[in-house]
């Protein structure tokens, strides 16, 4: 099918745009397009709308840096979470992800990222001094790596392990029912929850490769 030959410059301009969204292809974002050109006006605005408040109005928590509609998430605020262990998380999809286990009843810290050399992503570029202060404050009893079983995620766990072994704090790493290479995202709910109920020791799964 080829769609180069569009009728409309409105058109073609709505179909480059979603084009743009990550694994939408044109043949999809044009069906796309051509779906909320079927839709009433009320309905498009209002998808506009929610896209446009999206961007102008989220926030980032100012405790863990998750996407919030106000200055402290619903976790960070919630006194029924246990403040005292920090699950760090590369972005806000692993915390959905593990939210979605219903097992997990502490706090998070998003680092924005995962050190990556080959990407141009070190230490400097990723939310670690937050962290960092966290532990120093002493209010902090254990951390949890929860970050992608991948080389990167592997070498951000232990750069922060070495960062922060200083501190009076327990350090561990959810279990490898996780596989090697995996994203949380897509790791099933139960995989994922027991991982984190048998977490272990970091220096375990240091000394075990």
């Amino acid at each position: 099918m080829n769609i180069d030959g569009f009728p409309s410059r409105l058109l073609e301009n709505a179909v480059t745009e979603f084009a743009k969204l990550p694994g939408i292809g044109k043949k999809t974002a044009l069906r796309l397009v051509l779906h909320l050109l079927k839709q009433n006006s009320e309905e498009v605005e209002q998808f506009g709308n929610s896209v446009i408040r999206l961007k102008q109005e989220i926030k980032h928590c100012q405790i863990c840096n998750n996407i919030s509609d106000d200055e402290i998430c619903r976790i960070c605020s919630d006194d029924r979470r246990d403040s005292s262990l920090v699950c760090v998380v590369e972005n806000v999809k692993d915390i959905m992800a593990i939210e979605s286990t219903r097992q997990y009843t502490g706090v998070y810290h998003v680092l924005g990222g995962i050190i990556s050399p080959m990407d141009g992503i070190g230490p400097g570029d990723l939310n670690i001094e937050p962290l960092e202060q966290k532990l120093a404050g002493n209010r902090v009893k254990e951390i949890i790596f929860a970050l992608s079983t991948t080389m990167e995620g592997d070498t951000t766990n232990f750069y922060l392990f070495r960062k922060f072994s200083r501190f009076d704090v327990r350090i561990s790493a959810i279990a490898r029912g996780v596989s090697i290479g995996d994203e949380l995202e897509y790791t099933d709910e139960v995989t994922l929850g027991n991982s984190i109920m048998n977490r272990v020791p970091y220096e375990k799964t240091i000394s075990s490769r």
